[in-house]
């Protein structure tokens, strides 16, 4: 018996090669003519009058590796039709025309009655037309009927297939929607929120408060079916008995759940026709198996809108009958109902809002992340919630006192809507719109220095990190005082928005923010890089008074840039035990990226009088090797560093070597001036103002201690009362050959 083919609609025959118009068209028949694999049965095109939308050529192919009395039914010899349309843009479709073409996996979606659309490519459109050739496409079309036919096509590690194509009719269900059904005060509606111009639209599954006033929605009918084994993507049926049948053919029954869905909200009493029920959604949780023997790997959703109400289907069903205006349960139900099999259908996609485990899937996020406190909801810190928010690492609260004015838009992820409300409430309500309570950021709207907050203060008990991301200093470094808080990171844009800075402390605490920052600075007044490091501090505009300063004049992407750059340093470096000094240096020129990292050396503190002085190990070290440099003379310099009256505190950021019009000898030194203005002056240009005079050092010859001698002590009276038209104390630091004084004078 000769073989049935489907005959194309609205076309017609087109009896010369020459006639043919649309280039692709053209060369493909060239292609066909040289391969001896293929024949020539026909040429169609489309329209039949008026410059051609489509043309066809309709061809055999013959494949030597499709396996005779192959299972799935492919032939060695096949009739396809090969579509090509005038829209270069678009691929050329193949429909293999024989009527009994097995429905395989790896089709595209057709109308139920029609020729098959073989899936050639897994690479949309334009990366196909990169490299597509007549040629290949023909050797395409043979590999695809081989595959296909040893059952090769679909790879053992790719996931398994959908039940059924995509669909711009969308329904959208809660993150948290089986926590949400356990909820007896609850019920669910249907909302349509969005509908788009090319006709589709989005729906949301809600929950709403039973006791809520009724809003108007469509009915919709949950059905949870068996497992069932994947395979070809359905057609999506547009009938109700075409779904029925669908699922039939994976033994799976749809009309007995669907009847007793139906009969399940109506008691004995019967029910009354509502105006708003119009329409119904079914929606199908189905899982899906590798094999008959396979757990499911999944679970495929599919809704299904149809347009009578949810009663009218229960008549058409036989799940319901109606008497006096009032349906009721047809429990007797002995004549089987047919009428729904016609009832018509909208298929529709259901997607599922992401929670906290899909975003960090999405993000390629492996770890939760810590509990954390976030002090400061800036520019950058807005921006660090932003990109940890959406990719589910850590839980966060966020602290700070601020509001959102006019000029915090051009740098800040608030919106006009938001100008007056704290910046803390507006970054936990931008998150909050992204993930629907998947996942909170807690804002609190305080002063983050002031520890006695009790909302303040439990956050940070529960915190295994806290990150400051504030513009000021006094935070860090009142932090730094306090033993009990959790580990501590401070993060920072420079003015011109050039470089970021991170500095993190030990797992356990031993290198706080205070001395990391001091180290810091050493290596900018230090390192070559340093003379740029902070070019812009002095802009006309600041935002505050430090190095940490945003200036005014900067483009938010170089906010968006430095935030993504320390969002995942920030997450590498929590995997650490170790300190972490490390800045990014950007060539805005060129858009290049130099990376310094500083090593962190633990601090110490020594107690003078009102003030505690901290000095690191790199210091000591420094001024050690400028000691044994001067051989067999004494040597000395200036001391550079800060004083902080806020956390009563003086810290010693590096000494400079000894002027070059200095007189030493073994027992004496005599500090020079030659370039000494110039270098405090380039230190102080070099952090910002941060670092400047704080006192003098000196060392002691070989074989000699640290104690000071008589002259040292009146050298020390001389620097106190230089100090005291400063209003400071002054700082006297002695290197000996195993150990180091440092003595204070001030003007009483």
């Amino acid at each position: 018996m000769p073989d049935a083919y489907h005959e194309l609609a609205n076309v017609v025959e087109v009896k010369d090669a020459s006639e043919l118009t649309i280039p692709r068209a053209k060369a493909l028949f060239g292609a066909v003519q040289r391969q001896r694999d293929y024949s020539l049965v026909q040429i169609l095109r489309h329209p039949v009058d008026g410059d051609p939308t489509l043309e066809c050529l309709v061809v055999e192919v013959e494949c030597d590796d499709v396996p005779p009395k192959n299972p799935v039914g492919i032939r060695y010899r096949e009739r396809l039709a090969l579509c090509v349309p005038n829209d270069p843009k678009r691929l050329i479709e193949v429909l293999a025309l024989r009527q009994d073409f097995p429905i395989l996996m790896h089709q595209n979606q057709g109308v139920p009655g029609t020729p098959a659309s073989l899936c050639l490519y897994f690479e949309p459109a334009g990366a196909v037309m990169r490299t597509w050739t007549p040629e290949a496409f023909l050797r395409r079309i043979q590999w695809w009927l081989e595959k296909s036919a040893r059952g090769e096509l679909h790879a053992a590690d790719q996931p398994v297939e959908h039940l059924f194509f995509a669909s711009k009719y969308e329904l959208v269900l809660p993150w948290n929607l089986t926590e949400l059904r356990k909820d007896p005060a609850l019920r669910f509606a249907i909302v349509l929120r969005h509908e788009r111009p090319d006709g589709g639209f989005t729906c949301f599954l809600e929950p709403i408060a039973k006791t809520a006033p009724r809003v108007k929605t469509t009915k919709h009918i949950e059905l949870a079916l068996p497992p069932i084994v994947h395979g070809l993507v359905e057609r999506d049926p547009v009938t109700l008995g075409q779904l029925a049948d669908v699922l039939a053919r994976r033994e799976v029954d749809l009309i007995g759940p669907l009847r007793e869905a139906l009969q399940a909200d109506i008691n004995e009493a019967g029910t009354t026709a509502s105006a708003d029920d119009k329409g119904t959604i079914i929606l199908l949780h189905i899982p899906i198996r590798r094999s008959v023997e396979a757990e499911p790997d999944g679970v495929a959703h599919r809704a299904f809108l149809v347009p009578i109400g949810g009663l009218e289907l229960g008549i058409a069903c036989g799940a319901l009958f109606v008497h006096e205006k009032r349906y009721y349960k047809d429990l007797l139900n002995q004549q089987p109902a047919t009428a729904w099999r016609e009832q018509p259908i909208l298929p529709m996609a259901v997607l599922t809002q992401n929670d906290r485990t899909a975003a960090m899937r999405q993000s390629g996020v492996t770890e939760e992340g810590p509990a954390g406190v976030l002090v400061g909801a800036g520019s950058l810190g807005s921006a660090l919630l932003n990109l940890w928010g959406r990719s589910g690492w850590g839980r966060w609260t966020v602290i700070d006192k601020d509001h959102i004015k006019p000029h915090n838009l051009s740098r800040h992820g608030a919106y006009a809507q938001h100008i007056g409300e704290t910046k803390a409430t507006v970054v936990a309500g931008l998150h909050s719109a992204a993930m629907e309570g998947a996942t909170e950021i807690v804002p609190l709207a305080a002063d983050a220095c002031d520890f006695a907050q009790v909302d303040f203060a439990q956050a940070l008990a529960g915190a295994a990190l806290a990150i400051d991301a504030s513009t000021t200093l006094e935070y860090p470094r009142a932090a730094s005082a306090v033993d009990t808080l959790p580990r501590h990171f401070s993060v920072f844009v420079t003015p011109n928005g050039n470089a970021a800075v991170l500095l993190a402390e030990d797992a356990k605490r031993m290198q706080r923010l205070r001395t990391l920052e001091a180290q810091y600075y050493r290596a900018l007044i230090q390192q070559d890089w340093g003379r740029v490091h902070l070019d812009g501090h002095a802009s006309t505009f600041w935002s505050g008074a430090s190095c940490r300063d945003i200036s005014l004049v900067m483009p938010y992407s170089r906010i968006l840039g430095q935030a993504s750059t320390l969002a995942e340093q920030i997450q590498a470096a929590v995997a650490r035990e170790d300190a972490l000094i490390r800045i990014w240096q950007r060539d805005p020129a060129r858009g290049g990226v130099e990376v310094h990292d500083v090593p962190a050396v633990p601090e110490r503190r020594i107690a003078l009088g009102e003030l505690d002085l901290y000095i690191d190990d790199g210091v000591e070290q420094q001024l050690r090797v400028l000691r044994q440099q001067s051989f067999p003379n004494e040597t000395g310099g200036v001391l550079l560093g800060y004083y902080d009256f806020n956390i009563k505190a003086v810290v010693i950021v590096a000494g400079l070597p000894a002027p070059s019009d200095s007189k030493a000898s073994p027992d004496s030194f005599e500090r020079g001036v030659a370039g000494l203005a110039e270098a405090v002056k380039d230190a102080a240009k070099r952090t910002a103002g941060m670092v400047g005079y704080v006192g003098e050092w000196h060392s002691h010859p070989p074989g000699h201690s640290a104690s000071p001698s008589r002259h040292d002590l009146v050298q020390l009276v001389h620097l106190a009362l230089g100090m005291a038209d400063d209003g400071l104390p002054a700082v006297q630091l002695i290197v000996g050959e195993q150990d180091l004084q440092i003595l204070q004078g001030a003007v009483q």
